[in-house]
């Protein structure tokens, strides 16, 4: 998609002429900006708001300025600008501090790797420079309120994006923890959790090919039916109950002969359902309650409850939405001393800028250094610098990530190049790793769960996850830093958390099983040697195991080597070591056995 900057006048050409004689600098304009991409118009005023491009209230823009291409799929976009909503509120809005042209900034970083002009995001402070414009800001900014926060026509508003994707409605964000593509939309802009209209055998043939491990039902139907039409509603709402659990198909058999002469299809409606790859029953009429009853024990049949869904599991059975992060900020001078020559890197600075900058109470105040820039940095401080001098820049690197409009960047860089280099080449390091790098990189790991687009690479990614989990699995057996172990366990815990999630709503692991399968080994071990785990050491530990274990594969591997490791018998060790974490040791206990 091809992504354009919108440049308004705020000031309607007023500022060109009576900036001068005020404030002894010209300014062409008061510049508002706006991205539009894939029909849309995204800007920020009362939170952030869409339109269709040039409808807004700001009439026409004075300047479009092409910024490049993204290759990213609108799923993923629309993920990132959820969590730009969490720092562009409509209270937040700033003229000169955290505007409009701030989030374009942040955006256009995110798309296209690089931020609008200086010219546009520098004014602010050119304004603020002169002592009449420090003079007049309080004015200013209760004059340009009203139009920077009023809301879009609606007649200018988007009901849905180009690729029928919802679009948040305007200055509001997703509800928490909620994915903005509900958990599946294709790349060809399908919903699975949609009816699939057929009018092919060879595409039916497909569809049922596909159910084969679960269950599909066809609806057989025509356009001269008129009872049809009365369950048409109840089942398309059936297909969105179902999701992925189920393939809802409906077929018009004046449009396909061949099919209705297959299945041997007279009158309409007929139901047809199958059953791992099985018919499994048939019958006819416009019955909406049959049709519901029908559908929902077919489901039941393919996907029978776990049985540890059964159990009373008030700690492993609920959502686990909070990461554990690590923002705590060591002294920066300090830390830079410590790169020698290196720290007077253009790099180096733009780090401790954003890093500073980020202490302040609105985040937006730090603008994104050029990120491409820093990737580059970074990338060669891996190859060149030794293992004792790569600390400290890692620790900016992990400091920075606690911005999700960092750690979202870094989750969509082609090849995840930046990040792959850092946990690669720690891990490769072995025994040989200096505990300070080791502590970082792992901290580092848990910052990257700041933002939810990068767990999904990160337990999907074989280049990931794989020296991810060398490295937490041999950190969380260190015999002499506490410190480790506990990092260590807390990336085990958001890695397990994420994957968790994805049971609780039945999805499919994103976690391999036999990369589950090693980070429990690693779990168990390191919870058998009680004698040594502090309370939050173990509570990580125990978290972790059981976020695991719950609803795991019945007759997988997970639940071999809970038998093969004695898993039960390790639990219930940590149940005398630690009073507080027995109820959560008593429900570990549950699911490992």
């Amino acid at each position: 998609m091809n992504v354009e900057l919108y440049v308004y006048d705020l000031s309607k050409g007023l500022a060109r002429q009576v900036s001068l004689s005020l404030l002894g600098i010209h300014i062409d304009a008061v510049y508002h900006t706006s991205l539009v991409f894939g029909g849309i118009e995204y800007f920020f005023g009362a939170g952030v708001q869409t339109s269709y491009p040039g409808l807004t209230h700001h009439g026409r823009p004075m300047d479009t300025i092409p910024l490049g291409t993204t290759n990213l799929p609108l799923e993923v976009i629309l993920e990132y600008l959820e969590s730009l909503k969490t720092i562009y509120t409509a209270e937040s809005y700033d003229l000169f501090l955290h505007n409009c042209n701030n989030f374009t900034n942040d955006f256009a970083m995110f798309l296209v790797g690089s931020g609008i002009p200086d010219r546009i995001t520098s004014l602010p402070q050119e304004v603020l420079s002169t002592p009449f414009g420090r003079m007049l800001k309080p004015q200013l900014e209760s004059a340009i309120r009203g139009v920077t926060q009023a809301p879009v026509p609606p007649q200018a508003i988007p009901q849905q994006n180009t690729y029928n994707t919802p679009i948040t409605p305007n200055g509001a964000s997703a509800a928490p923890g909620a994915r903005v593509n509900g958990g599946g939309i294709k790349s060809n802009g399908h919903s699975p959790h949609a009816v699939h209209n057929v009018t092919k055998l060879q595409e039916l043939d497909l569809l049922l090919s596909s159910a084969k491990t679960s269950c599909a039902i066809i609806f057989f139907t025509s356009s001269t039916c008129a009872p049809c039409r009365i369950v048409y509603p109840a089942y398309d709402e059936l297909a969105a109950e179902a999701g992925s659990k189920a393939i809802l198909i409906k077929i018009d058999i004046s449009q396909a002969y061949d099919i209705a002469s297959k299945y041997h299809v007279r009158a309409t409606p007929t139901f047809m359902t199958f059953l791992h790859g099985e018919k499994e029953n048939e019958w006819s009429g416009a019955n909406e309650s049959q049709l519901r009853g029908n559908v929902r024990m077919l489901i039941q049949m393919a996907h029978p409850p776990h049985p540890h869904s059964q159990l009373k599991l008030p700690i492993l059975q609920r959502p686990h939405e909070k990461p554990v992060t690590c923002a705590k900020v060591p002294p920066l001078e300090k830390l830079i001393a410590k790169l020698g020559p290196m720290q007077n890197d253009p790099s180096v600075t733009a780090l401790k800028s954003f890093v500073t900058a980020r202490q302040s109470s609105i985040p937006a105040d730090s603008p994104l250094p050029s990120l491409p820039n820093i990737s580059s940095f970074l990338l060669k401080c891996i190859q060149t610098l030794d293992p004792a001098s790569l600390f400290p820049i890692m620790d900016l690197f992990r400091l920075a990530l606690v911005d999700p409009r960092m750690s979202g960047y870094f989750a969509e860089e082609p090849f995840h190049a930046t990040v792959h280099a850092c946990l690669s080449s720690v891990t490769a390091l072995g025994e040989e790793c200096p505990y300070p790098l080791r502590i970082v990189t792992l901290q580092l790991a848990s910052n990257l769960f700041t933002t939810p687009l990068f767990p999904p690479h990160l337990l999907s990614d074989p280049t990931l996850f794989t020296p991810l989990i060398q490295l937490l699995t041999s950190s969380l057996l260190d015999p002499a830093h506490a410190p480790l172990r506990v990092s260590a366990a807390s990336v085990a815990y958001n890695m397990a958390a994420f994957n968790h999630a994805q049971r609780l709503h039945s999805r499919p692991d994103l976690l391999p099983e036999s990369a589950q399968v090693e980070l429990m080994a690693g779990l168990l071990e390191a919870l058998g040697r009680e004698e040594r785990a502090g309370k939050e050491e173990a509570r990580g530990l125990l978290l972790a195991a059981g976020l695991l274990a719950y609803a795991s594969p019945r007759g997988g591997e997970m639940m071999d080597l809970c038998e093969a490791l004695g898993a039960r018998s390790v639990v219930e060790g940590i149940q005398g070591l630690h009073d507080e974490l027995t109820p959560l040791a008593k429900e570990v206990v549950m699911v490992v056995s």
